[in-house]
């Protein structure tokens, strides 16, 4: 009987070994993932940016280039829950495809120069902090994903239906334009 016992309890922990360790290796590929395509640059980049175990750095790192401000190279860290808007953005609408860029972060030296002329910039820009990005989704009109960044009731959106995009940002909740 102490044979069939000890038998069963190997058997039950090397089970329970396998299902743990698939359980494991499963979370580490299923994660938040973006593409990304800067219409300035011309630069792509695909990464799982965050997974059960939390945000990953090398890809925070990479996304921070990509979305860096274009005209001086100066990079900095974009807001984690700003990534988590687009990525819901995203499922809500059913885009699998790339976000293109417009603007990620902006230094104060370019955002400064943008409001000198007269290009509707906010002179205390969340850009500056990495908090905002301008972005389009290729085949989803400009409304619907105004509608449905209005819909996850975070931050702010800004509509600029006549250019093409939508302005997303982790600030108080707001909307303007059209």
């Amino acid at each position: 009987m102490l044979h069939t016992r000890r038998t069963a309890l190997c058997f039950l922990s090397a089970a329970t070994v396998s299902l743990v360790s698939r359980a494991v290796s499963a979370s580490t590929t299923d994660g938040r993932r973006l593409s990304f395509e800067h219409i300035h640059t011309g630069e792509r980049l695909t990464a799982v940016y965050r997974t059960q175990a939390g945000y990953d750095p090398g890809a925070l790192a990479e996304i921070n280039h990509v979305l860096r401000d274009w005209r001086t190279g100066e990079v900095w860290d974009i807001d984690t829950a700003l990534l988590d808007d687009v990525c819901d953005l995203q499922t809500r609408l059913g885009h699998t495809g790339p976000v293109r860029v417009i603007s990620g972060y902006r230094s104060p030296k370019t955002n400064a120069a943008l409001a000198n002329k007269g290009r509707g910039v906010a002179k205390r820009s969340l850009h500056m902090q990495g908090r905002a990005i301008d972005l389009a989704l290729p085949g989803v009109q400009t409304l619907e994903i105004r509608d449905a960044a209005l819909a996850l009731g975070r931050g702010g959106v800004g509509t600029y239906s006549r250019s093409g995009f939508v302005h997303l940002d982790t600030g108080r909740v707001r909307r303007w334009g059209r």
